[in-house]
């Protein structure tokens, strides 16, 4: 395997090692070895090649929300009142440092950006949106959506 990897240089094995890691990345090498049908040693160099690669970027357990009392999700849509790289540089800077933020997307449309949220109830959600979210630089207007159903959720790629 070549030292950099590339979309074009990724080996049908790679691929399948990414699909694997990503449907359950506690897999041991020797398991993930045995899957793709390589030896433990040659798939320990090329996880750790896709690893310098950036084609995996981090390990982690996902937590159940309602367990950590965490169990509604909200999509607020933000509307800033200048388009300036100033003010989105702000809004985007001070977004990131609220723990409660799971994911800050810059969206073309209606709105700048998308926030997800996870809170343990309305209330909760009132309380930070009162004090914390409408009080992020140069935020003009949001708009609140409640998840009734979760559908899909972090579904992996398809590659």
């Amino acid at each position: 395997m070549k030292e950099s990897l590339t979309s074009e240089t990724l080996a049908p094995i790679d691929l399948k090692i990414l699909r694997l890691l990503q449907q359950n990345g506690r897999l041991t090498n020797a398991e993930l070895a045995e899957q793709v049908a390589i030896s433990p040693a040659t798939c320990h160099r090329r996880t750790q090649a896709l690893i310098k690669a950036g084609y995996i970027s981090g390990f982690r357990g996902m937590v159940a929300p309602e367990t950590v009392g965490r169990g509604a999700l909200v999509m607020v849509g933000v509307v800033l009142d200048r388009s300036t790289p100033e003010s989105f540089a702000a809004f985007e800077a001070a977004a990131a440092e609220l723990s409660f933020v799971l994911d800050c997307h810059l969206v073309a449309g209606d709105f700048d950006y998308f926030l997800k949220i996870r809170v343990g109830d309305m209330a909760d959600f009132n309380r930070l949106h009162g004090s914390r979210l409408i009080a992020l630089p140069g935020v003009r207007q949001t708009r609140t959506f409640f998840v009734m159903k979760e559908v899909v959720d972090n579904r992996p790629l398809d590659f």
